[in-house]
């Protein structure tokens, strides 16, 4: 058994891809990988690795329970339906996948675009410098999120401590500390949507709870905190991601004003580019003995994708390190794959596009106008502060 190495790789200020992925990529078989905490683990690199590991039964995420889960956070998820496998994932998903089809998240395009172009307007309004963070890209996935959820917007401030923490290396009891207090809102929230009833995803869950059955009470309450988060946290960190940068190498914003039909096209490239974690996904373990990548996984052992690499895999994309956004058959795994593949990818997909669309039209000129402050001490990297001018 080869030595495990320390991991992650990527820094958590910016946004490059370590060049130690490209050592192991290039390497026989699978790494062998140290986390803070927890069992060492398998680490998948490689692009064809990691859909054969996040699309095969043969790799459970419901083991993390019975396991010292390699992460990098002192906490251990040991519930929701992160920690779950068909066919109680199965029946879980399928009670918000609904919500999140296609064909309704188009629905809400309309609503979403007149939110971004005020929010940009705003912003051009108040007058230079703002943090884009702040005045535009937390708001906006937030406001979303509370529409799609039934959660009042003006608790803002509360999701932002809330989700950092449920994202970051914090000591383990301000992690705790703070997942207590989102509990206790979500369960006084759900309280009042069982007497008054809206046309939200709450109201739909307790529903599938009280009418149903087909949750129990403990499961809607961890679907609705895991929504909550979940449902802006990313997209909140990919906007000022995307902005950075584009404003670094694409001299500007305004080339989208002038072409927007390239902006769906450009998002799935970001997407793949802009490696998000600074780690990899949560690990799966082998139900049986496997072999990845040149590598025998022995049943029990855990393994570890990271997406950011597979996304920069020469064997499956062309100059990967190379950033085009007219990229075409771009069928990269930022948002993961099988059956545990983001279920608010549609939604995400369409905020990431009027998020940049409303910048384009109405702050071309967009530019840096101060240093950007990284999240320090976050699993999903992106500006604290982003100073912008115009």
């Amino acid at each position: 058994m080869p030595i495990p190495v320390a991991y992650p790789f990527n820094e958590a200020a910016g946004l490059e891809l370590s060049a130690r992925y490209a050592k192991a990529q290039q390497a026989d078989g699978l790494e062998r990988v140290r986390l803070p905490y927890g069992e060492p683990a398998w680490l998948v690199t490689r692009y064809a690795d990691a859909r054969l590991v996040l699309g095969d039964s043969r790799f459970s995420r419901a083991a993390c329970t019975a396991h010292d889960e390699p992460r990098e956070q002192p906490g251990r998820v040991t519930a929701g339906i992160g920690a779950t496998d068909p066919p109680d994932h199965t029946r879980l998903r399928k009670l918000v996948a609904k919500a999140f089809t296609v064909q309704r998240i188009e629905r809400l395009r309309p609503g979403i675009r007149a939110l971004a172009e005020r929010l940009a307007q705003d912003m051009a309004d108040s007058g230079p410098p703002a943090d884009l963070v702040e005045s535009f890209a937390l708001p906006l996935p937030v406001a979303v999120i509370c529409r799609v959820l039934g959660v009042p917007e003006a608790d803002r401030p509360l999701f932002r401590k809330w989700s950092d923490d449920a994202v970051s290396s914090n000591a383990a009891e301000q992690v705790a500390g703070s997942m207590r207090e989102l509990s206790v809102y979500m369960v006084e929230l759900i309280a009042e949507h069982r007497i008054r009833p809206a046309d939200d995803l709450i109201t739909e869950l307790i529903e599938a709870r009280d009418v149903g059955e087909r949750l129990s009470e403990a499961e809607l309450v961890e679907q609705c905190m895991g929504l909550l988060i979940a449902g802006h946290e990313a997209t909140a960190m990919l906007i000022p991601n995307f902005v950075h940068l584009l404003l670094g190498r694409h001299d500007g914003l305004g080339w989208l004003r002038d072409e927007p039909d390239r902006i769906p096209a450009a998002v799935e490239e970001l997407l793949r580019f802009v490696p998000l974690r600074t780690g990899a996904l949560a690990a799966r373990w082998a139900t049986e003995d496997v072999e990845v990548g040149g590598t025998l996984v022995r049943e029990g052992e855990p393994v570890m994708v990271s997406v950011g690499a597979a996304n920069h895999d020469a064997r499956r994309f062309t100059a990967p390190d190379a950033l085009d956004l007219g990229r075409e058959g771009n069928r990269h795994v930022a948002f993961g794959h099988g059956v545990h593949h983001c279920v608010g990818a549609p939604l995400a997909r369409l905020e990431l596009q009027e998020a940049l669309r409303a910048l384009a039209l109405r702050m071309p000129s967009l530019r840096p106008a101060g240093d950007v402050v990284w999240k320090s001490r976050s699993l999903v990297r992106g500006p604290h502060t982003m100073p912008v001018g115009w």
